[in-house]
């Protein structure tokens, strides 16, 4: 996909791999729109993208909610006049704790998954007016390596790999790309204390060395970008292997490119 004069919506766009991610499209030539809850964040991050490019908007609303979603896509339409790149990056990393010491309501919070289904539901008529469109779902890499005290937060972000995964499927030559995107460890004061390090497969990274893999994920149309580490290397520089992959349909073939 060529990224210049795209219009794209990128939740959870006010900081981390949004924020990041917004900076690099808008740097392409894209016209961007980032929406987040609070509004002296938005306004905030605005003001800063404003020094790379003109063509930068926020949108203030919540996507828990119907009004929320709708008033979203209606801002973006409005702002951008039309939609065709829809990235999911809200979210942030939950606090751990072992399963029997988490009551019900912290269960049903942690794998609440609708939020990122509901809003891509909503937007899939505008994304199918574009013709060349594309849905990025930025989830977590601990779906593919399941981290010790994150058990809940881990079938969450596995629900919601398959969901973009078999939505792919079901937009297969209708116009709609979907790319799964699964980060894992960021460069964030929460991960500091974490002792878990390449050996183990946890490895941390800065949130534009990951934004900047999916934007060459998207400009190659990938399957799949995963930051994976190579297993037994204490050097965080070797040990990162960015990766697009593009896997087939009939076949489930995967194949790995090193960016």
């Amino acid at each position: 996909m060529n990224i210049t004069g795209k219009r794209v919506l990128i939740t959870g766009g006010s900081s981390g791999i949004g924020l990041a991610l917004a900076r690099i499209l808008l740097a392409k030539g894209a016209k961007v729109a980032i929406s987040g809850r609070c509004p002296e964040v938005v306004a905030k991050v605005v003001g800063s993208l404003q020094s790379v490019s003109a063509e930068v908007h926020g949108i203030v609303s919540d996507a828990v909610t119907i009004r929320g979603r709708d008033a979203r896509l209606e801002q973006a339409l409005a702002t951008l006049g039309g939609l065709d790149v829809l990235v999911h990056s809200a979210g942030g990393m939950p606090g751990g704790g072992r399963l029997e010491n988490m009551d019900d309501a912290e269960l049903q919070a942690m794998t609440d998954v609708t939020a990122p289904l509901l809003l891509t539901r909503t937007a899939l008529p505008l994304l199918r007016d574009s013709g060349d469109a594309m849905v990025v779902d930025v989830f977590s890499g601990i779906a593919r390596i399941g981290a010790p005290f994150y058990a809940t937060y881990a079938a969450a972000k596995i629900r919601l790999g398959h969901f973009g995964e078999a939505l792919r499927r079901d937009l297969k030559r209708k116009g709609i790309h979907v790319l799964t995107v699964y980060p894992e460890g960021m460069e964030m004061p929460m991960l500091n204390s974490n002792l878990a390090g390449p050996k183990l497969g946890f490895v941390r990274e800065s949130t534009s060395a990951i934004a900047e893999a999916i934007s060459r994920g998207i400009e190659t149309r990938a399957f799949q970008v995963i930051l994976a580490a190579r297993p037994g290397s204490d050097d965080r520089a070797k040990s990162r292997q960015p990766q697009l992959r593009s896997t087939s349909v009939l076949r489930q073939f995967k194949q790995g490119v090193r960016l």
